[in-house]
């Protein structure tokens, strides 16, 4: 059993590796059918991952060891949490115990934190203003991000997410009581912030709004790969959390059978795309804002966190 358990926590890990542009390409797709045009297809993703891994590296004479090591560490940790959360299973793998759901959360923001730190390093005029951006941004997501999870903690009385997964399959009354559905809000937010979906992000080279674009514009061939990569592997972390754990904490294996883990990931390819199409259809019906309001969502976000955490006191 021990040595199923130890292949099976290998599995959530490649899964995560492997399953994370397909995630990518599906949205994109979404992006381009809501808006009327033929799109490249959902394996694009991969096609320009081996684009780049092909392609010559070329740094700034100014780079140091930073602008080096921010991919690679960003790489790591978002291959490090999958082990923590349940991604195939509802039940802890040998080193699930490793870390809660906040230790989870603070392993991806130190591969942000690298990012950031590396497009100051480059010393270049985009990525000082994506690296200041995102951080603006951050002042205001993260404190959010914690109060959801000190919400959860209290709504679960334990920071692991499979407490949190068992305890709203087993008690529906929780599940749907305001409590729960004021964090599943707060989260949903946090999701369009983290994955570059508010209306202030851009994902093209030559608008004003991009953030992320702008960190890694002085990155190319391989390590902008790495990069991109490990991006997408954030965003497929996120949803597993949201989906997994908040949203729809059904549909995971009980004993790790092989038909049980093909189950899990049918449910959660599922899970995906109901939570994609939402996604795409709020960015896409939402108007354009100025960078400058960035905190109008996040405070919405801060202030559905607050009352969750007030609903645990009173409930």
């Amino acid at each position: 059993m021990i040595g199923r358990d130890v292949v099976l926590q290998i599995a959530q890990v490649l899964a995560t590796l492997l399953l994370a542009p397909l995630l990518q390409g599906v949205i994109l797709q979404f992006e381009e059918r809501v808006q009327r045009s033929q799109g490249p297809g959902i394996f694009q993703p991969y096609r320009d991952l081996w684009k780049l891994f092909h392609k010559q590296i070329v740094a700034p004479e100014t780079a140091s060891w930073l602008y080096w090591a921010a991919p690679i560490v960003a790489f790591t940790t978002t291959l490090t949490v999958p082990i923590l959360i349940p991604v195939l299973t509802d039940y802890p793998l040998p080193l699930s115990d490793m870390g809660d759901i906040l230790g989870g959360g603070l392993i991806l923001t130190l591969g942000s934190f690298m990012i950031t730190l590396a497009g100051l390093d480059t010393r270049s005029a985009y990525g000082g203003i994506g690296s200041s951006r995102a951080v603006m941004v951050a002042i205001l997501a993260e404190p959010t991000l914690i109060l959801v999870f000190v919400g959860i903690t209290l709504l679960a009385k334990a920071m692991l997410p499979f407490v949190v997964n068992h305890l709203l399959v087993a008690e529906p009354s929780i599940y749907w009581g305001p409590t729960h559905l004021f964090l599943v809000a707060a989260f949903f937010v946090l999701l369009l912030v983290e994955t570059d979906r508010l209306p202030i992000h851009s994902s093209t080279h030559i608008e004003v709004y991009m953030i992320e674009e702008a960190r890694i514009l002085e990155y190319s061939g391989p390590m902008l790969a790495i990069l991109r990569w490990a991006s997408m592997m954030k965003q497929f972390i996120l949803y597993t959390i949201f989906c997994n754990v908040l949203l729809f904490p059904w549909g995971l294996s009980r004993q790790g059978a092989a038909l049980g883990i093909l189950g899990s990931l049918g449910a959660l390819a599922l899970k995906f795309l109901a939570v994609a199409c939402v996604v795409v259809l709020v960015e896409t019906v939402q108007s354009r804002l100025r960078f400058y309001r960035y905190q109008e969502p996040l405070a919405a976000s801060f202030l559905l966190a607050i009352l969750a955490i007030v609903g645990t006191q009173l409930g």
